[in-house]
């Protein structure tokens, strides 16, 4: 079985101590395939480092994390524009609108999501969404987009059964990570009546770790508990569950 991590940020200095260890676990738990999202243009150097150390297992993205949209975030895009083109990434991302934390800067966030979005249509590559309290805000954008060359991902997907309905008609995969685990999460209330054609599986490492890990370091090999626990709730092998899953992002990175 072979695992696809749309969504990891191996980069994060909370692998600096044994990130080697960490992808080895990974590689050796299934997961053979990673994808490496952006947040801002600090991100650049480390992601360097992962995709000349595996380049047969990471890959690229480029994007502006919506929560480090701020005064300079123009100077942000041109830099990470250039990424983009000079480094070969296969998707723009991670993108989008959050306001969780600060909605100060939402004009702003519209704005650099726009862009972005335009970016990946100009270079028929997909988009990776950040959406965090801001379903609506996301959707007005992308109902602007909406169109052939419009697809990605909804990472972290975490809204309702009619949120999943309408991302996917924006040709966006859920992206199905720790929270699936969780007690409350939600996404168990419907998982089993979204089609696996759907969906893609994801970490977010170092971020939302799944049950039994909530709470600790997420890691990449961590993905197995978000399959097993997919299987559970759709009735479809862990195999199944991989094969699907795997060739799912194959359909939206071209990889």
């Amino acid at each position: 079985m072979i695992f696809t991590d749309t969504h990891t940020h191996l980069y994060s200095d909370a692998f600096d101590a044994d990130r080697e260890q960490v992808i080895a676990n990974a590689i050796e738990a299934g997961v053979r395939r990673f994808f490496i999202p952006a947040i801002d243009v600090s991100s650049i150097s480390g992601m360097r480092a992962l995709k000349a150390a595996y380049p047969e297992h990471m890959y690229l993205m480029s994007g502006l994390h919506p929560t480090h949209v701020k005064e300079n975030y123009l100077e942000e895009l041109s830099i990470l524009e250039s990424f983009l083109d000079s480094d070969a990434c296969v998707a723009v991302g991670e993108i989008g609108i959050d306001l969780y934390w600060d909605r100060s800067f939402l004009a702003q966030q519209q704005a650099a999501f726009d862009t972005q979005i335009s970016w990946a249509k100009a270079r028929n590559l997909p988009i990776v969404i950040h959406c965090r309290d801001a379903f609506d805000e996301v959707f007005e954008v992308l109902e602007a987009h909406k169109g052939p060359l419009l697809r990605g991902i909804f990472h972290c997907f975490s809204g309702t059964h009619e949120q999943a309905l309408r991302a996917i008609s924006y040709n966006m995969k859920l992206g199905i990570g720790g929270v699936l685990t969780f007690k409350n999460g939600g996404l168990d209330r419907f998982m089993n009546q979204i089609e696996l054609s759907h969906l893609v599986l994801e970490t977010d490492a170092p971020y939302l770790a799944p049950v039994p890990y909530r709470g600790k370091r997420n890691e990449s090999a961590y993905l197995i508990k978000v399959a097993e626990r997919l299987s559970e709730l759709t009735g479809q092998s862990l195999a199944d569950i991989a094969a699907h899953t795997t060739q799912n992002s194959k359909n939206v990175f071209g990889i």
